[in-house]
């Protein structure tokens, strides 16, 4: 493995550079968001009903308009669409800062502003994938991803402890408006990219029927979208949802939760590192294999086991999750060729997208008959399932490191 000649190689790159300056930039306003985002929620003297109708304000633009993004992103430049799109999140976050600040918020109007982050968020993330694969020779696409992890991992372990302050000490409308100024120097710094547009001269509607075509064709794509939409759901429930409940029945409360997140974003940090260093030749296979380590802390929660244990499982999810992303997105952008690379990552994201609403409603469903350990278990349990299934698609099992400087990837 010849990292120490790798790496820099990619950072020399200018637009690398600019692209990973803008990542980390906008991570720091957009890790601050939730928690400025909540606290606006209950300073219109909103609760969890009204919170949940915020959340899915900015969740259903993007499951509605994400294969049009990925339609776009395959039809013109993605550095204009990355600008364009920086540029709404930015105006959506600056427009609920200043009603916040001056007391003019409501329900409807944060829910409007959230429905135009959606927005900006369908046409960001198609076309940050082919972007990438623009930038960076097949043949260093790996440690792109995992440098471009890297900062952003961090940024997002220290940016909420930096919201949470901001928010105590001068309210919630510093800290989006913060958010809306991180947007607006991304939007500038991606803009001057300067990424030629991909060559199409079908018409839409042929380019979406091409696209389906292409996303069914390859068996290990919409296998791995199926079994990672159940992988995100029970992720969601169990961690994110379940996670804070069983730690108030069974552990200090807020505390150890605070100690189980914290040992899961440093897994997160590890991820990045082991991935600059560890180039295994079957990136998908591994990315799978990795993912299943997202049942370890629920089994471990479930299970009652010591906090300590339960700490080490965090950090062995967040370095299995930090894996699987970046292996993931290494084989998708080597395997795909970049004019087709909007439509499937669109159509792949798409079930990420709808595990959320999904995982929500099987929560509300089975709260009132299961205890929250029998559901933890039973999430950990769906988890190491979707990866075992999904390590049995033959498919699975060709789609292997690239090597070599191609400008652009081949399909498979």
């Amino acid at each position: 493995m010849k990292t120490a000649v790798d790496q820099p190689r990619v950072l020399q790159i200018t637009a690398f550079r600019r692209f990973a300056l803008a990542g980390v930039i906008s991570a720091t306003g957009s890790a601050m968001a939730p928690l400025a985002l909540a606290y606006s929620v209950i300073g219109q003297g909103g609760g969890a009903g009204s919170l949940g109708l915020v959340i899915a304000s900015n969740t259903a633009p993007t499951i509605v308009l994400l294969l049009m993004g990925g339609l776009l992103a395959d039809r013109f430049s993605r550095s204009l669409l990355l600008f364009v799109g920086n540029l709404l999140a930015a105006a959506a976050q600056g427009a609920l800062a200043i009603m916040v600040a001056i007391g003019h918020a409501t329900v409807v109007s944060t829910m409007l502003c959230g429905f135009i982050s959606g927005t900006a968020t369908s046409l960001l993330a198609p076309a940050t994938q082919g972007a990438i694969a623009q930038i960076i020779p097949a043949g260093h696409l790996q440690q792109a991803n995992a440098l471009l992890r890297l900062p952003i991992n961090t940024a997002r372990a220290l940016a909420p402890a930096g919201g949470g302050i901001i928010v105590a000490a001068s309210g919630p409308a510093w800290a989006l408006a913060w958010d809306s100024a991180t947007f607006v120097a991304a939007a500038v710094l991606l803009h001057g990219l300067r990424l030629q547009a991909p060559d199409s001269t079908s018409s839409p509607l042929s380019d979406l029927r091409v696209g389906w075509a292409g996303f069914w064709s390859r068996t290990w794509l919409w296998s791995y979208t199926t079994a990672g939409t159940v992988l995100v759901a029970a992720w969601l429930v169990g961690f994110q949802i379940l996670g804070p409940l069983v730690t108030a029945q069974q552990y200090a409360g807020a505390r150890d939760w605070g100690l189980i997140q914290a040992a899961y974003a440093a897994g997160l940090l590890a991820g990045s590192l082991v991935c600059l260093r560890w180039k295994p030749y079957r990136l998908l296979a591994v990315a799978i294999a990795t993912s299943g380590a997202l049942a370890l802390p629920l089994i471990a929660m479930a299970s009652g086991l010591p906090l300590p244990v339960v700490l080490i499982t965090a950090v062995l999810a967040g370095i299995g999750l930090d894996i699987e992303v970046v292996t993931f997105t290494t084989a998708f952008q080597q395997h795909v060729s970049l004019t087709e690379q909007g439509r499937l990552s669109a159509l792949s994201g798409l079930g990420e997208r709808l595990s959320i609403p999904f995982g929500c409603l099987v929560t509300a469903l089975a709260a009132h008959s299961w205890t929250s350990q029998g559901l933890l278990l039973t999430c950990g349990g769906l988890i190491l399932a979707a990866t075992l299934l999904n390590l049995c698609v033959p498919d699975v099992h060709r789609i292997n490191r690239l090597t070599g400087d191609m400008g652009s990837a081949r399909g498979t």
